[in-house]
């Protein structure tokens, strides 16, 4: 703000504040502090003349008016002369940069290059492609910049800071920070975003030069939606969302009508508010506003875009843009195909994250999958998979691509996805044809990388193998350790319920189903008395709606409500929907009667939601309470919701409970 104001002085103007010094590429790149930065006895500066630029000993920059900066800003290499004794800027031998507003590179030569530049693979490809290139516009030069950024970037530092100090990069930031008057409002915008993504000091010159000029800019209130957005990016980068500059960005845009903008306007204000502005609910209307227009032109979304607003709003927990999401999830159908691998990612994230899946979608997946699986990035196959997983979609052609996949590229993929791999299948109880080489491969993995697993994936992909009727035996003693319970406790924040279930299942699924298991026990106080709790559980509430139509019909069928137990917590932490007792010859009791009890019914009322919603095929968890009632003796009746729907009256719906629960008997007269 200092700065701002000298230079809002016009009697500091003479003392040439508006110019600032010039800084040494070779010292700009290690972000000095604008108080060490000397005057430079030789600058490149702005060409006047068609015959090329100019070098001049201590020229000043030329102080254009905004009729001639609105020109179009372009960037000349300075030809390289080889001689003895030449000496490159600034006492380094590299390339030397120029603005000009004379001959700037025509559309055709900036889109050619932004296409060179995105196949570009590493930062010595793009100085190589900077070095072929005669001349640029401020636009491309910044663009330079960013695909460094993208390609040296890794969390919050580069990967090779040494690429700073390369000559063509110091020299292209000395004539940025130079002529940073005359770049266009792009340009500039642009340039400084890409300098804060590759972390230059915040206070070095380049970048005092390139806020101050910002902010001159920003005032005049004639940038466009995208211009302010880029800006604000890079101040919540330098600052947050504080910043004063960045209030004042979105002062603007509030003042402005979304149904006004162009497409590329409204996804820029959407990666904006994503990046952090929005905080206890600010922006409310704002955003109200954007969704109504959005919902009017997702049909001309490309990928980007369907993925762009996916993502933001996930990061901004829009709930109530339902509509919105539907009608990004409609036009991602036409982009199945040709969404990239972390496009497609975020896609399915994101209808993960809201609930939702469209039928046209699973079918476009359906037909995409198994060309994919073996080529795209791990993530996003397993992306996939859980996709499925989560919305309980029981898809064969898909999920036998990635299980077939699964077994030639797991090597690759990270503990977390090798996990939620089998946890996708064991939620949906499903076992691929090639099951066999799945867990053998599992069992590969855990023997080689046990200890590379987080306690809680690991209990996650055991727990799922036994959904699958798959034991890990040789793996379950190392779980039930005091040492692997300690470390499933965290920090000092316990276990939840989720996990003492998980724990408790497997326990009893050893106990049941593998007698020969002779390995640690698990101490009571790790157990849990029922499986059934709100929220995450391993077992699914009975349908309340079905429930008490099936109530109706016992009570009919048995003579009295007395003659039947509902939801009846056994010793074996599963709640029974229903419990029917019978004694030796047959006989129904009552509910509340415990002695000679001979056989138990257990009836399982299921409900949609304990099955897969495109396929009649129970749920991993309801397959394997229902797999241990009868091993703990239980006669398992299910009564499913589509063959009880079709029954009209009380006389069919006795009759058919009739013939489930008493197949082998005549009709009883109460």
């Amino acid at each position: 703000m200092a700065l701002k104001l000298i230079q809002r002085f016009p009697l500091l103007g003479q003392f040439g504040i508006h110019c600032c010094p010039a800084v040494c590429p070779s010292r700009l790149c290690r972000l000095p502090n604008t108080r060490n930065v000397g005057q430079l006895s030789g600058v490149a500066c702005l060409c006047t003349q068609v015959g090329g630029c100019v070098r001049r000993l201590g020229c000043r920059g030329l102080h254009l008016d905004s009729v001639r900066r609105s020109l179009s800003t372009t960037i000349i290499r300075e030809p390289s002369f080889v001689t003895c004794s030449s000496v490159g800027l600034h006492r380094d031998s590299g390339p030397q940069f120029c603005l000009t507003q004379l001959h700037g590179p025509t559309a055709a030569e900036e889109q050619a290059f932004q296409q060179r530049l995105q196949s570009c693979s590493s930062s010595r490809q793009v100085l190589s492609l900077l070095h072929s290139v005669a001349i640029m516009s401020d636009i491309m030069a910044a663009a330079a910049l960013h695909r460094v950024a993208d390609l040296e970037q890794v969390g919050n530092s580069l990967k090779d800071p040494e690429v700073l100090e390369k000559d063509t990069i110091r020299a292209l930031c000395f004539q940025l920070e130079q002529d940073s008057r005359r770049l266009t409002d792009a340009g500039l915008v642009s340039a400084l975003l890409a300098c804060t993504r590759l972390f230059l000091d915040p206070w070095s010159t380049l970048m005092v030069r390139l806020v101050s000029e910002s902010q001159e800019r920003l005032d005049r209130g004639q940038m466009s939606v995208g211009q302010l957005c880029t800006l604000g990016h890079a101040m919540l980068t330098m600052e947050g969302p504080a910043s004063v500059m960045v209030e004042q960005v979105m002062e603007i845009i509030q003042k402005q009508d979304p149904v006004q903008w162009s497409l590329a306007d409204l996804t820029a204000v959407y990666k904006f508010l994503q990046g952090g502005v929005v905080q206890d609910g600010r922006y409310r209307d704002l955003l109200n506003a954007m969704h109504t227009h959005a919902v009017t032109v997702t049909s001309r979304m490309n990928p980007a875009a369907v993925s762009g607003l996916l993502s933001a709003l996930v990061t901004l927990n829009q709930t109530q843009a339902m509509p919105l999401v539907i009608s990004l999830c409609k036009q991602a159908v036409r982009h199945v195909p040709n969404f990239n691998d972390e496009e497609l990612t975020v896609v399915l994230g994101a209808l993960m994250h809201f609930g939702h899946s469209d039928r046209y979608f699973v079918e476009a997946m359906e037909k995409y999958v198994p060309t994919m699986t073996f080529t795209s990035h791990p993530e996003t196959v397993t992306k996939v998979v859980q996709f499925f997983g989560r919305r309980c979609i029981l898809s064969p052609a898909v999920l036998d691509a990635v299980a077939e996949s699964f077994v030639y590229r797991a090597d690759d993929y990270s503990t977390s996805q090798v996990a939620r791999h089998i946890m996708a299948l064991g939620k949906l109880g499903y076992l691929p044809p090639n099951a066999g080489a799945v867990f053998r491969k599992v069992e590969i993995i855990l023997h080689s990388r046990f200890s590379h697993f987080q306690p809680r994936t690991m209990l996650n992909l055991l727990h799922s193998c036994t959904l699958l009727e798959r034991f890990p035996v040789n793996f379950v003693s190392k779980v039930f350790s005091s040492y692997f319970l300690q470390q499933l406790q965290g920090h000092g924040t316990g276990m939840d319920r989720i996990i003492l279930a998980q724990l408790t299942q497997l326990y009893m699924t050893l106990k049941l189903e593998c007698p020969f298991y002779e390995g640690p026990r698990l101490l009571p106080k790790y157990r849990v008395k029922s499986f059934l709790m709100s929220g995450r559980s391993l077992e699914t509430p009975v349908d309340p709606h079905l429930y008490n139509s099936v109530k109706t019909g016992l009570v009919n069928l048995l003579g009295a409500r007395s003659y039947f137990g509902s939801k009846v917590l056994t010793p074996y932490c599963y709640t029974l929907d229903v419990e029917i007792k019978l004694d030796e010859e047959g006989y129904v009791l009552p509910a509340s009667h415990n002695e000679d009890v001979y056989k138990r019914i257990a009836l399982c009322i299921d409900g949609q939601k304990r099955f897969t919603t495109n396929k009649r095929q129970l749920l991993g968890k309801e397959a394997i309470k229902q797999r241990h009632l009868r091993l703990l003796g239980y006669e398992v009746v299910q009564i499913p919701y589509y063959e009880f729907e079709k029954l009209q009256n009380k006389t069919s719906v006795v009759e058919y409970l009739h013939q489930k629960i008493f197949p082998h008997s005549y009709r009883l007269s109460w």
